[in-house]
């Protein structure tokens, strides 16, 4: 498996880039570079990443294909479209984002999330992006949400086979998954159920933790990997037995002290667990 997160530095060229990873011990990356780079930068991304046995995880395109509002709605799928050729382009392991929202918070809860007509905008959507950019190299993902499709294996599985674009994957983060006490107490067994299901088409995984407080009714928060009480031994060995490379991307922390933090722990549960994270950036 390959840990990576993000990079609390100003990196102004490729070899940059390169030692902050090495600095920290990712064996994996999000994407260094945007749509208005020139080729010519992308390529020697490329090429130092591949130098170092870099992974290039995912090309976030974080946005609303769902919106009720049509200007919003077509320039967020102008975004996906323009990402997931990024992904393509850079050769990473996929471009994410939501399926989006029926409701004024681009990633919140509507009553409309979930109905027949929304997972069909969502098939239409997706088919749409994938169709017009046409990925060779990469895959475009959805990631999980507790309030709108996929919300589980079982409606993830279906927007596959709906889908029907083999250029469609998965991107998996078990946080977003458990999403009532059920769940947050049997998270290991979710873990297992999810990769079980659709561990051949899972791309990326994103590293966060969680915990359930007291208060009523139900409050589950987010929090750093470390801090809750996500089942990190059954996370890791299921996806290492899944994909050696697999990144694990931390995410969600607004310094690197706290990324410093929620890696460590993150290796600590490895070598509890017996898995190997990939780390292997050569010396000049």
């Amino acid at each position: 498996m390959r840990l990576g997160g993000p990079l609390f530095y100003t990196y102004s060229d490729p070899e940059q880039w390169i030692q902050a990873l090495k600095k920290h011990g990712y064996g994996a990356a999000y994407c260094p570079v945007t749509v208005d780079d020139e080729d010519a930068v992308v390529e020697a991304y490329v090429k130092v990443a591949n130098k170092a046995d870099i992974i290039i995880s995912e090309v976030g395109a974080w946005s609303n294909p769902l919106s009720a509002d049509e200007v919003e709605r077509r320039a967020a799928i102008k975004k996906c479209k323009e990402q997931l050729a990024l992904a393509d382009r850079i050769g990473a392991r996929c471009c994410v984002n939501i399926s989006g929202s029926r409701g004024e918070q681009w990633d919140g809860p509507h009553p409309d999330n979930f109905t027949s007509e929304t997972f069909d905008m969502i098939v239409a959507t997706v088919r749409e992006i994938i169709d017009d950019v046409k990925p060779i190299r990469t895959f475009y993902t959805l990631e999980p949400m507790p309030w709108m499709y996929p919300d589980s294996a079982d409606s993830y599985l279906e927007l596959i086979k709906a889908i029907d674009r083999k250029s469609f994957a998965v991107h998996f983060d078990p946080v977003n998954l458990i999403c009532s006490p059920q769940r947050y107490y049997n998270n290991g067994a979710l873990i297992r159920d999810f990769i079980n299901k659709l561990g051949p088409y899972i791309k990326s995984c994103h590293a966060k933790d969680i915990t359930l407080s007291g208060k009523l009714t139900t409050h589950l928060s987010e929090v750093r990997p470390g801090c809750g009480s996500l089942d990190y031994i059954t996370l890791l060995r299921n996806l290492e037995a899944l994909d050696a490379d697999m990144p694990l991307m931390i995410e969600h922390l607004s310094s690197e002290e706290e990324c410093n933090a929620a890696a460590d722990y993150i290796r600590s549960k490895a070598r509890e667990a017996g898995v190997k994270l990939k780390f292997t950036i050569t010396e000049e």
